[in-house]
């Protein structure tokens, strides 16, 4: 069939012979931008017109974490087709193209991202690629002049304003995070990332119960959504029940029914069920709460973690992978992870090893930490331990905050109440409604023989629900 111009959604051009082809890039965007349950769709637009160089260049972007090889040949129909593409086809593959490169320096990557969205604004998908990709270097700040950057054009778009909520709530301006997430909320009800953002708020600022029923009241909305953000916003739920000192059977519960019940589906992808799931169970576990029926779940999603399919997706994973083998025991297995870690950390260029250092360094100490050796994790995590630091390992505020967490009842558990009472006082500071908190406030001083000491811990834990 004859190649003619077409457009995709954003109204750039794109040479194709096929609408159908046109079609399934479309159907890809939105996908991406909905955090949809079929990005394998993107592997039908090859097929309907084997020469698009878009639709050849998004596909390989799509198998590049899981088939290298096979992404590579979709690189190369694209690359032999580049002399009949349109500007805009030419600007997402030389982007897309370094982006999936081995050894890629991020810094430039992002800059070709900038470029591409300067000259083509309302790509959103580009959009998005430059969110995930700032995300995992750790840095909110360039992501938000890139949405402002791009905001004027896309106002009334889908989507747009959960993505400029979120590095606004990760540089902690959450009113303006809050008021974009409601932006986003009235374009689109069913938009689950703006969902998201605007329940990262009402936590941060201790309002769980207001939280729980903004989500519950969506969450039929989201059985459309990937298995990490379907999974992630029930966390989101369960750590708000958790925080507000809810009945623990309500964690349970959704545990149970919305995160582990997702390796069910025919169409789940269990690492991304496994990253919300341990990452749960890690906070029960820093509230010494791992017990009983929780330990036994422990116990069942370790058994399925010894499969290498699980490891090397992302670091916040494995760090997380390395906490729940040394937990149950399985510490040769945990090393052996790390032991891998390391292996991958060598091969990188010499700027990267330096940022990700930090992800080993953290990967050893919850090892230590899973296994009981208290004194030894506290030695690796250091004396000025912040974990804000650590988001390098694809995570956000919220995620990263167990590590500071864990870092309190180290400190408490090796004896320093002093220095642990400081660095609590620090967090109330920031977040004076979390019983948990105030309870280990109470501890530090009570370590001191400090009857004088006052918790607002009783007055909270019935505040909530």
């Amino acid at each position: 069939m004859e190649k003619i111009l077409r457009c995709v959604r954003w109204g750039y051009e794109v040479n194709a012979s096929s609408d159908d082809c046109i079609n399934e890039i479309d159907s890809y965007f939105h996908q991406v931008l909905s955090y949809g349950r079929n990005w394998k769709v993107i592997l039908e637009a090859p097929l309907n017109d084997k020469d698009c160089v878009l639709g050849n260049i998004l596909a390989a972007h799509y198998l590049s974490s899981s088939d290298h090889s096979k992404a590579n040949t979709y690189v190369e129909a694209a690359r032999s087709n580049l002399e009949q593409s349109t500007p805009y086809e030419k600007a997402v593959f030389e982007a897309v193209c370094y982006l999936i490169s081995e050894d890629r320096d991020d810094d430039l990557a992002l800059e070709m991202h900038t470029k591409l969205l300067s000259r083509f604004p309302k790509d959103l998908a580009s959009l998005k690629r430059a969110q995930v990709l700032c995300f995992y270097m750790g840095q909110p700040a360039p992501f938000l002049s890139l949405v402002q950057q791009v905001l004027p054009v896309n106002q009334e778009e889908s989507y747009i304003h959960g993505m400029l909520a979120f590095p606004l709530l990760e540089l902690g301006r959450m009113e303006e995070a809050a008021a974009a997430s409601r932006k986003g909320y009235d374009i689109n009800k069913e938009d689950a990332w703006a969902h998201h953002c605007l329940c990262h708020v009402l936590q941060h600022e201790c309002q769980f119960k207001e939280a729980v029923e903004f989500m519950e009241e969506l969450a039929e909305s989201w059985h459309s959504c990937s298995s990490f953000l379907y999974t992630h916003n029930w966390w989101h739920v369960a750590l708000c029940y958790m925080e507000g000192e809810s009945p623990m059977s309500k964690v349970e519960e959704i545990y149970d029914n919305h995160i582990w019940k997702e390796l069910e589906k025919d169409d789940a992808v269990p690492p991304e069920v496994y990253l919300n799931a341990i990452g749960l169970l890690l906070r029960l576990d820093v509230r010494d709460a791992l017990k009983g029926s929780f330990e036994d779940r422990l116990k069942l999603l370790a058994a399925r973690l010894t499969d290498q399919e699980n490891c090397y997706l992302s670091w916040h994973l494995d760090i997380l992978i390395v906490w729940a083998l040394a937990k149950v025991g399985e510490t040769s297995r945990a090393h052996e992870l790390l032991e891998g870690l390391k292996l991958r950390l060598s091969k990188m260029n010499k700027k990267k090893q330096q940022v990700m250092q930090k992800g080993i360094q953290l990967g050893e100490a919850v090892c230590e930490y899973g296994k009981g050796n208290y004194k030894q994790a506290l030695e690796l995590l250091g004396s000025d331990f912040n974990a804000f630091g650590y988001k390098i390992i694809g995570a956000s505020d919220e995620q990263i905050d167990v590590f500071n967490e864990m870092w309190c009842q180290l400190l408490l558990k090796t004896g320093q109440s002093s220095t642990a009472k400081e660095v609590i006082r620090e967090r109330i500071k920031v977040r004076d409604g979390i019983p948990f908190t105030w309870r280990l406030l109470e501890k530090s001083y009570d370590m001191e023989g400090n009857a004088e000491s006052e918790s607002a811990a009783k007055k909270l834990e019935s505040s909530y629900f």
